[in-house]
Order: C-alpha cells, then sequence, then structure tokens
C-alpha cells in the first residue's frame, strides 16, 4: 500500500518541483523586467534633464563670451576672443574623457536579480 506522508508518488513530487522552479523563474523573470523599466526610466529622465543642461549652458555660454567681448572691445577683444575658445575646448575634452570613463565603467543593471539567482544557487547547493 502507498505511503500516507507521500500521495501520489514520484510524478506528483516531480510535478511539484517543476511547478516550483517554474514560479521561481516567473518570479525571476519580473523581478528582470521591473529593474529594466526602472533602469530605461532613470536612463530617459537622465537624458532629458542632461539635455536641457546642455541647451540652458549653450545659451548661457554664448551669452557670456558676447559679455566678455564685448567687455573687451577696445583693446583686448582677440586675445578675450582666443582665451574663451581655450576654455571651451579644454572642458570639452575634460567632458568627453570622462564621459568615456564612465561608459567603460561596469554598471549595476540587474544586480538584485543577479543576487536573488546567487541566492537561489546557494540555497538549492547540496549540503556537505
Amino acid at each position: 500500500m502507498s505511503d500516507p506522508a507521500s500521495p501520489g508518488g514520484l510524478f506528483v513530487s516531480l510535478r511539484r518541483l517543476l511547478a516550483t522552479v517554474l514560479e521561481m523563474a516567473l518570479v525571476r523573470l519580473d523581478l528582470l523586467s521591473t529593474e529594466l523599466e526602472i533602469e530605461k526610466q532613470r536612463f530617459l529622465a537622465g537624458l532629458m534633464f542632461g539635455v536641457a543642461a546642455l541647451l540652458l549652458l549653450a545659451v548661457g555660454a554664448v551669452l557670456a563670451c558676447g559679455f566678455v567681448i564685448l567687455l573687451l572691445w577696445d583693446g583686448y577683444r582677440l586675445p578675450a576672443l582666443g582665451l574663451l575658445a581655450l576654455i571651451f575646448f579644454g572642458c570639452g575634452v575634460w567632458l568627453m574623457r570622462s564621459a568615456q570613463a564612465r561608459l567603460r565603467s561596469p554598471g549595476g543593471l540587474f544586480s538584485a536579480s543577479v543576487a536573488e539567482l546567487r541566492r537561489d544557487q546557494s540555497d538549492l547547493a547540496p549540503r556537505t
């Protein structure tokens, strides 16, 4: 006769195990999609703020250059123009290198999903 502690036998246990694995996979995929959506929103918000900041900085830089050149119109307009061009060129090179360094550094995309999967892996690993 069958044991009351294990009704249904091996196939029922395998079916439960498969259902559990499937449920874990679905939870991890939900977490992954949520993280992807959050990263997408963060990226788009950063992009919008960045574009607005660049626009405002460009207008401010043009106005500041015009002010300095008009202020020094009588005798120093060419050196002022050259100095302002060097300052903007130097800042542009610095920002380009900074952007390259940021793009080369590894990001934390899907870090919560990876941590959960590692935790699952350690939980499912055989105990010694």
